[in-house]
């Protein structure tokens, strides 16, 4: 099994601003809401906890890593989407024309960015290899490569990003063999509260 986690809130979060490879550090809210994924994983005995390179994540995985009794490891294919030169610009800010674009073809890159579909298919390479582990394996990432894990699991494009929500400090979970995964849960939410 994979338990994917989104890393705890930074304030670009709060800011509603596209948040990619800019490296903003967790807010406090998102210290605190790493240490319930903690709690939450520690019951679970993970065989490893896999971390995006970014801060946000690392320090999320960090956090789990240690309430587990292991060391948090770095995988680049957990990496948020690259959004080029729109890193950190409010969504808001974006013309109709260019969202509605990018909502109907998931192959659409913002400038100097990546697309959906080239975050699908690093993280259905992950999740392969990923699933063959016989213990739980956790998995601290971003919003957009979690999503590209759930419509690989579920088998379909990459397009479904724009109709999931998916919260910070969530998690969600993909089983069975690579040929076979299915979502078992996803945006779990419970050990927040």
């Amino acid at each position: 099994m994979i338990a994917f986690a989104r890393h705890g809130e930074t304030a670009s979060n709060v800011a509603g601003v596209l948040l990619g490879r800019a490296d903003p550090p967790l807010t406090d809210r998102g210290w605190t809401q790493a240490r319930c994924l903690g709690e939450r994983f520690a019951a679970d005995a993970p065989e490893r906890v896999l971390a995006s390179p970014l801060r946000r994540a690392r320090d999320t995985a960090q956090v789990i890593a240690q309430a587990c009794g292991l060391d948090a490891v770095v995988d680049d294919r957990l990496v948020e989407i690259d959004y080029g030169s729109w890193d950190e610009l409010p969504f808001s800010e974006l013309s109709r024309e260019v969202v509605t674009k990018w909502r109907a073809d998931p192959g659409f890159c913002p400038p100097g960015g990546e697309s959906l579909e080239d975050v699908q298919a690093r993280v259905a390479d992950l999740c392969g290899e990923l699933l063959s582990s016989k213990k739980p394996v956790v998995a601290v990432s971003h919003v957009s490569p979690i999503k590209a894990a759930v419509g690989w699991a579920i088998g379909v494009d990459a397009g479904v990003a724009w109709r999931l929500r998916l919260d910070l400090a969530s998690v969600s979970r993909i089983v069975g063999s690579g040929a076979a995964p299915m979502l078992l849960s996803f945006n779990e939410t419970d050990h927040l509260t």
